[in-house]
């Protein structure tokens, strides 16, 4: 008695999944963490677009009926906002990014946002919860570097004014109180009433403690 083997399934041709081109797509190191197809009814006149996190971006990637794609990527870092909106067949991930590419808070500029519309609900959900928790990571390391530049900013200058005589363009200049003028050159970044005042702002700010700040105030008296 012969058996009968099933046939041998040929495997689909390389890249022509959407799994198989947004790994086209990967750099070395990074890696594919969240995806989501939009739903048939949405992709009558073309295939399925498809939206996707990575380690390191988002990719939102639409893909015309006779073949090819076109990617748009936002880098985590650009991030300012995420949001989803649930109906009863499909869900929509919209994003809100900077397109000036600054990797701290203080340099924010112009802002876009980015639809991927009709993406099936599961895989949506798992796509905002990825873009959410990326959004919160890079929100507190623009917060801990601003501050850095703040802080540097603020109390990271020597005051060049002091009881001690000054070279300033080969005479000696003498600074001999609070009242005395600036030395000719020194920029408004070197004021110690502009320090403090800044160093009073993050305060309020919540960008430093009282600690740091009593610390930055002390520098600053003590340099006059």
């Amino acid at each position: 008695m012969t058996e009968t083997q099933p046939p041998l399934l040929s495997p689909p041709p390389v890249g022509s999944g959407p799994r198989a081109q947004l790994q086209t797509l990967l750099v070395p190191g990074e890696a594919l963490v969240a995806h989501a197809l939009q739903h048939r009814v949405y992709a009558l006149l073309h295939r399925r677009d498809v939206a996707a996190a990575t380690t390191t971006r988002f990719i939102f990637m639409t893909r015309p009926l006779l073949g090819g794609y076109q990617p748009v990527d936002v880098r985590w870092q650009d991030l300012k906002d995420v949001e989803i909106t649930v109906g009863m067949f499909s869900a929509r991930v919209t994003l809100t990014f900077n397109t000036n590419l600054s990797d701290t808070a203080a340099g924010d500029g112009a802002v876009e946002t980015l639809r991927a519309s009709g993406l099936t609900i599961e895989a949506a959900q798992a796509l905002y919860r990825e873009s959410q928790a990326q959004e919160l990571a890079w929100r507190e390391k623009r917060r801990v570097r601003t501050m850095e530049e703040m802080r540097a900013q603020a109390g990271g200058v020597q005051i060049a004014t002091g009881v001690y005589p000054q070279a300033v363009g080969g005479e000696v200049s003498h600074a001999s109180g609070p009242d005395a003028p600036r030395l000719a050159g020194a920029s408004a970044a070197d004021d110690p009433v502009e320090r403090l005042a800044r160093a009073r702002a993050m305060l309020q700010q919540g960008l430093i403690t009282d600690a740091e700040y009593e610390a930055i105030k002390a520098r600053v008296v003590g340099a006059l």
